[in-house]
């Protein structure tokens, strides 16, 4: 049987327990609510010191890719420093969360080995500079192109022609070649147009160079050339080649393109098409 000393002890614990629980569970709501105000106030707090940030870079005229860089990295860090306070306030120790992930670094550093060769990334493009935001891309590994449109610690945003967002990790853009095609201010258009054998080449020649001269969008001060590319099968190949602004590019190679038609056809001169002479008992036929 068991000794009644015990039971009354056990009796008085459990007295003390019940009479002590509501001051307890008022004590944990206050902390409770003082940490969910303390978390929801830091909240304001990292808000403000990344638009200060924000705007003291601007001022200072850094990139916009840069300045998106450093504000995800300072909301991680914040947030991280935030996170540990919240742990200190209920009486976990932050020294030892830090031993602890230290201890751990090295099964920590496999686990998210990935993350910190895109975080690495991140830096290199920071520091080398191979594009910017509003620069339009091309990543060879995954032929992945597009306009940049940010630039995180982890990843960039390119944005397509058509409207599709593409997500490229850091690292895969710092460890291999890309190509950077609004990289610099002008850039060069080329296109081939044939004209038949027939045809009066100086002439075709003349028109051709008439087209470019008088496209508002060419560039004056570059080269405008139309040359002999090819001896073809069924044609003499012209290239007609000239220089745009980037942002004139597209639209420029589109209505030169389409002048060239026009101005061809309207001097006369023929644009052929694949053909195969045969012939039969000393005559020609075309099929």
């Amino acid at each position: 049987m068991p000794d009644s000393n015990s039971v009354e002890v056990s009796a008085g614990m459990l007295r003390d327990f019940f009479a002590t629980l509501p001051e307890k569970a008022l004590h944990l709501g206050l902390r409770v609510l003082l940490a969910v105000l303390f978390f929801l106030l830091g909240i304001q707090v990292i808000k403000l010191v990344r638009k200060l940030v924000k705007n003291s870079m601007q001022r200072a005229g850094a990139e916009l890719g840069a300045i998106q860089f450093v504000d995800s990295f300072l909301k991680a860090a914040l947030y991280t420093l935030l996170v540990l306070m919240l742990a200190a306030s209920f009486g976990v120790d932050a020294a030892s969360i830090v031993a602890l992930l230290g201890s751990a670094g090295v099964a920590i550093g496999l686990a998210i080995q990935g993350s910190l060769s895109n975080l690495a990334g991140g830096v290199l493009l920071l520091v080398l500079k191979p594009f910017k935001v509003g620069d339009y891309i091309i990543e060879s590994s995954t032929s992945k192109e597009g306009t940049v449109t940010e630039i995180q610690i982890f990843y960039t945003r390119l944005l397509t022609p058509d409207h599709q967002t593409v997500v490229l990790p850091n690292g895969s853009l710092a460890n291999n070649s890309l190509v950077n095609v609004t990289g610099q201010e002008a850039r060069r258009m080329d296109i081939k147009v044939s004209v038949s054998y027939k045809a009066d080449l100086k002439r075709a020649r003349e028109v051709l160079l008439q087209v470019l001269e008088t496209d508002a969008s060419t560039l004056k001060d570059r080269d405008r050339l139309v040359y002999v590319n090819d001896l073809a099968s069924s044609g003499v190949e012209l290239g007609v080649r000239c220089w745009f602004r980037q942002e004139d590019f597209w639209p420029g190679k589109w209505r030169v393109t389409e002048n060239c038609k026009l101005a061809l056809d309207e001097a006369g001169i023929e644009i052929p098409y694949n053909q195969l002479d045969v012939h039969l008992d000393g005559k020609v036929e075309n099929l």
